[in-house]
């Protein structure tokens, strides 16, 4: 019953990259960013757009050595800092874990809830809780340019392997 509740309020979303990033289109996210195309940023670029939702900035650089082992992990931070000052990478601070990077021009808006244990991400979107953040900035003056929400907890799985999962909850 609280799962069925659970799916009426909230919609989770599919995070599959289902869609292909060809060279034309890479280089004209890196021209439109106003820089120089380089194969250091081509690469670079392709790896944060192929790779997992939630990178950390030290795994993107882990997987761009694989292409090319002369870039350094400085040039691939500046890189990524350069993405989400111009707002096409958003970065994700959960708790005291390192910053995680998602590309943010393929997704619409959502909120995050965080295993503090193994570090799973949960994406959803709720709909009260958007309009309860607007409501509530409008109560105190504001206009709301931006959000973002962390919420932190045990997984099922983490839950489970540590016995707190009420019986007949899965």
């Amino acid at each position: 019953m609280r799962m069925q509740k659970q799916t009426e309020t909230t919609e989770l979303i599919n995070t599959k990259r289902n869609f292909k990033w060809d060279e034309p289109t890479v280089k004209s996210i890196i021209r439109d960013m106003g820089l120089k195309v380089t194969q250091q940023r081509m690469i670079i670029l392709k790896c944060l757009l192929s790779g997992r939702d939630h990178i950390t900035a030290q795994e993107l650089f882990e997987a761009v050595i694989k292409k090319d082992p002369s870039l350094g992990f400085a040039t691939v931070y500046r890189f990524l800092k350069q993405l989400t000052e111009q707002d096409l990478v958003t970065e994700v601070r959960m708790g005291g874990l390192p910053a995680r990077y998602e590309w943010a021009k393929k997704k619409k808006h959502h909120d995050h809830l965080t295993c503090k244990q193994c570090g799973a991400i949960c994406e959803f979107e709720n709909q009260q809780i958007e309009l309860l953040q607007k409501q509530i900035a409008k109560n105190f003056g504001y206009i709301l340019t931006g959000h973002i929400l962390e919420l932190y907890g045990l997984c099922p799985s983490c839950q489970k392997e540590e016995g707190l999962l009420p019986i007949g909850d899965t």
